[in-house]
């Protein structure tokens, strides 16, 4: 009944097993992977003939995590899976880049590959084993893919590379990378990292070391191919295209062409470049060429306009050379509001940045499937249309903007103090505002700008810088801060953002078949003396961060009960501490281990419900003074409540210097009044005094008297 083919090899210490054959059979290619504990199923579809009018390959990726493979049920009301989670969209994206080109040139069928994870152990994370899967699904699944591919995960554990670190690995305090690489047998196609201020010969090395070390699973991966692939789907001859190129090279448009992408403002030059195009498409009006072919064939013209001029002169479209940075415009504290605001501006893309600080209330709770979490750091990122001189559809984060946005968090995280030196939740918000070229590190930049202005000590101030490639034979050229047509037109995207000391997260994706090693790492020491620059910039704005968090913000003390008084803080049913929060107009966060932390932008309402936590955590001093109030009346007296929810007893002979007859001829119910602690007994019954102690001044009577204290009578 099946026809099952595996292959089977130890890799980073545990086995992976790719098998075919048994389910999803329908599917055009179906693989199932195991690694430890952890199954992913892999599957690769694409239809039979291309869909009409497309002038892009239409491919979607989509992983999903079924919550019974980590044992849970899902929350929520519905109880099932819902939207996909930010993991699960960046997983998919990470699949998504490495694959993408590599499928046959105008391959146009609507492909679609889903990985699901069936099974996880909590200590190897699917997304490598279904970037594996989904290499293995197209690669037997005859849908012309030029692959496979293989992608590992490199970690620099206490100076040494670690391939596919588990769970445990990547937390441990010595360990200062989370690198994905993925590519070919001879090539790197995608990077994406988070670093802790690594030099560029350290991140280098461990990109090179990744992909030394899923060239086995590449084997693997063609070793099954051979036994299971099925027959190539065929493709349709480009006859078309081919004939529209020609007729476009033959009409003298390219001399236009040049002259357009000779203007250097963004806008006037895409309004004469389409000016242009309306010329191509009226010289096939009459003709019956698919638009499709005269589209891609115009695109191809334009790469050739771009490209060649760029090797041949060592010019870009807005006149610079390869290596310089558009003039950038740093600005902070714009918004009188925020808690911080910055905004960056890169030539024709600006980032208006804005940094809100909170309390652990305000804490992102992410129920992921290796278990829940707190997040105290976010970072969002919003794309409007406008940002492009466009009228579009607004809703929820698309795709790319949680990439961008989780790009621009993995750049500035490393930088963060540490939750005790500044007990904050933070949110930072991108508002893309222009976009011509790499926003995200716009971010990157207007992040730290903003973060700064907020008070937020940052270990360094970092920025961020897009290089682009340009790669014809033997001839490349490598680009710093790339315009959108260079990364439209050009061969790679690649990403560096950091400090003056090193890189703390990277991010490169290719549009060829791969880069080499000489490449990336003149890219790296292009970008390093670019970001540099950068920094100088950014500099003449703000250069640290300011000394404390403004006024409007709130300010967070924190301090640390014993363990066994936290119930008391509380109260039963959390009466106490709502009424705390209440009566002070205070946020209180109560952690396990005693840490209490109390926020308010008002410094009296701090205070004050710091000493009413005191009061109750701590026991009253004798000889010491407080304020009370008297809470009964008794014939012989009248008890005062004067610490948290202690009450003492003032005796009817310790209410005035005079006679008492009656305690109510001197106090009443709710009276505020001060008293000395004059004793507390082995039952923790305390005598307290009003006589000795000015009710208007709070003054020791006896001391003024001359009297003995009570300290000083005990130690008679």
């Amino acid at each position: 009944m099946f026809n099952i083919h595996k292959t089977e090899l130890m890799w980073g210490g545990r086995k992976l097993v790719i098998e075919t054959g048994k389910v999803a059979r329908q599917a055009d290619g179906a693989v199932m992977v195991t690694y430890g504990d952890t199954i992913v199923l892999c599957t690769a579809v694409a239809a039979k003939s291309p869909k009409p009018g497309v002038d892009f390959f239409p491919l979607t990726v989509n992983y999903q995590e079924k919550t019974f493979a980590a044992g849970k049920i899902p929350g929520g009301f519905f109880k099932r899976e819902g939207r996909p989670s930010e993991k699960e969209t960046l997983t998919s994206r990470l699949i998504d880049r490495p694959i993408r080109p590599l499928f046959a040139d105008g391959f146009r069928n609507e492909t679609q590959v889903v990985a699901t994870v069936l099974s996880h152990d909590l200590e190897n994370d699917p997304d490598i084993v279904a970037m594996i899967g989904a290499s293995a699904a197209l690669t037997i699944s005859g849908i012309p893919f030029m692959g496979p591919i293989g992608g590992a995960r490199v970690a620099y554990v206490n100076g040494e590379y670690v391939l596919n670190p588990t769970k445990t690995q990547l937390t441990e305090a010595g360990n200062k990378l989370d690198l994905v690489v993925a590519g070919t047998a001879d090539a790197v196609l995608m990077v994406e990292s988070e670093a802790q201020q690594l030099p560029e010969d350290v991140m280098l090395g461990a990109v090179m070391f990744g992909h030394k070390g899923f060239q086995p699973v590449i084997e693997a991966i063609i070793g099954l191919a051979e036994r299971a692939a099925k027959d190539a789907m065929p493709l349709s001859e480009r006859t078309g295209y081919e004939t529209a190129f020609k007729k476009l090279q033959d009409s003298g448009l390219e001399a236009e062409l040049r002259v357009a992408y000779e203007e250097k403002v963004k806008q006037a030059r895409y309004a004469k470049v389409g000016e242009v195009k309306a010329k191509a498409k009226a010289l096939f009006a009459d003709t019956d060429a698919n638009p499709v072919d005269v589209s891609d064939a115009f695109k191809h013209l334009e790469a050739q306009v771009v490209r060649f001029n760029i090797l041949d002169t060592g010019l870009r479209i807005d006149g610079r050379d390869t290596k310089t940075v558009r003039p950038i415009v740093s600005e902070v504290g714009v918004l009188p509001r925020a808690h911080g605001a910055a905004l960056f501006t890169r030539g024709e893309t600006q980032a208006l940045v804005v940094t809100t600080l909170g309390t652990g209330t305000d804490e992102q709770i992410i129920d992921a499937l290796d278990g829940e979490y707190r997040e105290a750091f976010m970072l969002h990122y919003n794309f409007p249309p406008y940002s492009v001189g466009e009228a579009g559809r607004m809703g929820s984060p698309g795709r790319r903007e949680i990439g961008h946005g989780k790009l621009a968090w993995r750049a500035v995280r490393p930088l963060l103090p540490a939750k005790e030196e500044f007990p904050y939740t933070i949110r930072v918000v991108s508002e893309i505002t222009e976009s011509n070229g790499s926003s995200s590190m716009a971010t990157v930049c207007g992040s730290s700008l903003a973060l700064m202005d907020a008070g937020v000590p940052l270990k360094a101030p970092v920025a961020g810088i897009a290089m682009g490639l340009i790669l014809e034979g033997e001839r490349f050229a490598v680009l710093s801060d790339i315009l959108g047509d260079e990364d439209h037109l050009g061969d790679m995207d690649f990403k560096v953002a950091g400090t003056d000391e090193g890189i703390t997260a990277l991010q490169m994706d290719i549009k060829i078949a791969g880069i080499t090693e000489e490449i990336m790492r003149v890219a790296l020491g292009q970008a390093k003396d670019g970001r540099i620059h950068i920094l100088g910039e950014m500099a003449k704005a703000i250069s640290q961060n300011r000394t404390g968090v403004k006024e409007n913000a709130p300010r967070i003390t924190t301090i640390t009960v014993p363990k066994d008084k936290i119930r008391e803080v509380i109260g039963s049913g959390g009466k106490v501490i709502r009424e705390i929060v209440e009566k002070t107009g205070t946020k209180i966060d109560i952690e396990d281990d005693g840490t209490i932390k109390i926020a308010s932008s008002d410094p009296a309402a701090a205070d004050a419900a710091i000493q009413w936590i005191k009061s109750i955590v701590s026991e009253p001093e004798v000889g010491v003074i407080y304020k009370g109030k008297v809470v009964k009346i008794v014939d012989f007296g009248a008890f005062v409540n004067f610490f948290g929810s202690r009450d003492g007893l003032v005796h009817v002979s310790e209410m005035a210097s005079r006679r008492v007859n009656k305690p109510s001829d001197v106090v009443a119910e709710g009276q505020e009044v001060r008293v000395k602690v004059l004793g507390i007994d082995e039952r923790g019954k305390v005598r307290l005094s009003m006589k000795v102690v000015d009710q208007e001044t709070g003054e020791d009577l006896s001391l003024r008297k001359g009297e003995p204290t009570d300290e000083a009578a005990q130690a008679e």
